[in-house]
């Protein structure tokens, strides 16, 4: 419930408040007469209140489960369309110049130094970059926090997250919330700023409300591009912390050695995926050895 109305709700009464407020104005049709906003009445007041209420909830719960798409949008998976795709191959280009300008900068002595290592440190490797800080800051975390221990992050993410503490699971759901929140209310600004501008284009006194409302969406992606940052930080810990779990969730044997590691996790990731890996063991926590003691025949 939490979760649906910081999420949803606030976002979509944001949007459909502004609108009802220009429809009840009168701005789609003439000048603005904000007067007529809320009504005289008290029982026409609670009417007018409720109104758009229900409105955002019914449309915070037909845009739930497009969260996934709103995200990747302003990651940059423009790739899909032509148009867009074009303008995605400019900004890539753009993100490169600053990277390299940051690695440029990592190399040179002095204080500026360690700042352009942590801004590297939160970006992917350059082959791979998206056109949007918000997409460069969630796919650092989704291309290293398991790579680092050979485990594909995005094949086993949704197996490690079952795995992690309390504590933790609270902190991720809660840095998701605000990245989704800050998302919405990216969107949610974007759609007013339109809606002003088509409803107050001939009145001059109030054509800078669309420009703040720009500015608010500009905020809020700003807030998301910061908590992707902190979910990609806690995706490392996730690793970090549970990645033995998950070999135990799965019932592999954990490596003996630092060196085995690496290749165990990679067999994992292969498995994963869908590859056969014949030579991946089996830990039941039995103490069996043989199978064919499983039933209690021991040997004579």
């Amino acid at each position: 419930m939490r979760r649906l109305l910081m999420v949803g709700f606030v976002p979509c009464g944001l949007l459909v408040g502004g609108f009802w407020s220009l429809v009840r104005a009168g701005s789609f049709t003439g000048h603005s007469d904000w007067a007529r906003v809320l009504p005289a009445a008290p029982g026409a007041t609670v009417v007018a209140l409720l109104a758009p209420t229900a409105c955002a909830w019914l449309l915070a719960l037909l845009l739930q489960p497009f969260q996934v798409r709103a995200v990747r949008v302003l990651e940059g998976y423009w790739d899909r369309w032509p148009a867009t795709a074009r303008v995605a191959g400019v900004l890539v280009e753009i993100q490169r110049r600053r990277h390299l300008a940051l690695r440029d900068k990592a190399t040179r002595p002095g204080a500026a130094s360690a700042d352009a290592l942590r801004r590297l440190a939160a970006r992917p490797p350059v082959e791979v970059l998206l056109p949007t800080e918000l997409g460069n800051a969630l796919r650092a975390g989704e291309l290293s926090a398991g790579e680092r221990y050979g485990l594909a992050t995005l094949s086993a993410w949704p197996r490690i997250y079952m795995q992690v503490s309390d504590r933790l699971s609270q902190s991720l759901r809660s840095t998701r919330d605000a990245l989704d929140t800050a998302v919405n209310l990216c969107w949610s600004f974007l759609a007013l700023a339109a809606v002003l501008a088509a409803g107050l284009y001939d009145e001059s006194r109030v054509r800078w409300l669309p420009l703040v409302a720009l500015a608010l969406a500009a905020v809020a992606y700003k807030g998301a591009v910061i908590a992707a940052q902190a979910y990609s930080g806690l995706m490392h810990v996730v690793f970090d912390l549970h990645r033995f779990d998950l070999l135990e969730a799965l019932h592999h044997r954990l490596p003996a050695e630092q060196e085995q590691e690496q290749e165990v996790f990679e067999r994992v990731s292969k498995r994963l995926v869908g590859l056969r890996v014949p030579d991946l063991p089996y830990e039941h926590g039995r103490g069996v050895s043989d199978p064919r003691d499983a039933d209690g025949r021991a040997e004579t």
